[in-house]
């Protein structure tokens, strides 16, 4: 497997390690340019810009009038979808909801700062939200699972899907089923720029949004980025990307076989496997053909693709802290700790959005049964973001009260303050002209 992209980290000069850190959106002005005329068009035509893309981008047969799935449309799902699966959708919403129940903050938190000063926060849901479920690269009702539990648990009044329709016209079934499993009735057949578009200005059936969540192809990623003065974006949620880590102690199969998770979601994905042991590399290499002999024809096309290209293969450190130190600078999306002890590596890493431990923990169970939520930052984001959660559908208002008998001492300091920054207005709202009026 001599095709398989190696990097020996420690011949690798500034640039050479500066591009492994480059993911498929770090340059966005090619589909920035693309994506303009239709945005443009989603909010000059509505209905019939979205039903042409349908047809000219997503190769899809949308009716006129059928942009919304029918409730009938989702009665139906449950009959195309085999029961085993919905058990494990069932099985999978209901580890989700219990991980992001316990997120859910309090209400509201009053805290005395001062006697008879009360200062705290309030949490209440924002009004409405799209979720974004991509199609492209095959069907994704774990995505509509980990975006419609929190939003549901939030107690957002008003949740939407919006996902590219199938080539009939329809939804993929499953996603339906995880839709009204999860608690959300609302979904419309529309996907990439002009999905992203459509829940940003709103179309004649399309209700506009209030923020957009989930992750999208660099279209998707460049339409939010240029729309995110009309509706909040959210955390930055592009390709996949992972990071596999293994010390000696484990099998290099056992990592090669994890490498293939995320980069078989398609060629714009980033995967490496992180050692400093040759012994895990020489046994990943030899690995990885049995376990593409295993997968589709079209996964292995997608993680050749990767594995072989300049965002995936394997890199190999001098040292643990050289592997640390890597993984600290990428940032990854996922990151498995493939270790007998990792917990002893736990600690020196500092920046990742998903930290999986140990052998028995790979990225397919996060993806869908585990809990924690699979929305990740990614492209290094996960240096300042975190994981989708239920604060994400939320929004924080400071809430304070102070009695009469706390108001003298805090108004005396604030005067003061006030007029050394020269805001007379401010002043003068805490001064005697305020005394006159409340009596004192």
């Amino acid at each position: 497997m001599s095709d398989v992209s190696f990097h020996d980290l420690s011949s690798a000069t500034p640039e050479q390690r500066a591009n492994l850190l480059k993911r498929a959106e770090a340059d966005l002005s090619v589909f920035v340019e693309k994506v303009r005329p239709i945005i443009e068009a989603v909010r000059t035509e509505g209905d019939a810009a979205l039903l042409r893309f349908a047809r000219d981008l997503d190769k899809a047969d949308v009716a006129a009038g059928g942009l919304k799935v029918s409730e009938a449309e989702f009665d139906a799902a449950f009959d195309k979808v085999d029961k085993d699966v919905v058990d494990s959708i069932r099985f999978g919403i209901e580890n989700i909801r219990h991980f992001h129940e316990e997120q859910r903050p309090e209400t509201m938190w009053l805290k005395e700062v001062r006697p008879g000063a009360y200062a705290g926060d309030r949490y209440t849901p924002i009004a409405s939200v799209a979720l974004y479920v991509p199609r492209g690269k095959g069907a994704f009702p774990s995505v509509t699972m980990m975006t419609s539990v929190p939003a549901v648990i939030a107690g957002v009044p008003r949740i939407a899907i919006v996902t590219p329709p199938t080539s009939d016209g329809s939804v993929d079934a499953a996603t339906l089923v995880a839709a009204r499993l999860a608690g959300v009735e609302t979904v419309y057949k529309c996907g990439g720029a002009h999905a992203v578009a459509a829940v940003a200005y709103g179309t004649e059936t399309v209700k506009p949004a209030l923020k957009i969540v989930g992750p999208g192809s660099p279209w998707v990623v460049a339409a939010k980025s240029l729309l995110s003065s009309i509706i909040d974006t959210g955390l930055p949620a592009g390709p996949s990307e992972a990071i596999i880590f293994a010390d000696d102690s484990v099998d290099g199969g056992l990592a090669a076989l994890d490498l293939l998770i995320e980069a078989e979601h398609g060629p714009d994905s980033s995967a490496y496997l992180v050692t400093h042991s040759r012994k895990v590399v020489d046994a990943a290499l030899a690995a990885l053909p049995e376990h593409w002999s295993r997968m589709s024809e079209q996964r292995v096309e997608f993680s050749r693709a990767v594995l072989t290209g300049k965002r995936g293969g394997i890199v190999l450190t001098a040292s643990l802290e050289d592997s640390y130190r890597f993984i600290n600078d990428y940032a990854p999306e996922h990151l498995e700790i493939l270790s007998k002890e990792p917990f002893a590596h736990l600690g020196h890493i500092t920046e990742a959005a998903e930290i999986l431990m140990g052998p028995h923990t790979p990225v397919t169970l996060a993806n869908f049964v585990l809990g924690p939520n699979a929305v990740l930052p990614t492209s290094r984001w996960a240096r300042t973001y975190g994981p989708l959660s239920v604060t994400d559908f939320l929004k924080r208002s400071s809430v304070g009260y102070v009695t009469s008998a706390a108001y003298p001492e805090l108004a005396g300091h604030a005067r003061r303050l006030a007029r050394y920054e020269g805001f007379s207005s401010h002043e003068n709202a805490v001064s005697e002209i305020r005394d006159r009026y409340l009596g004192g």
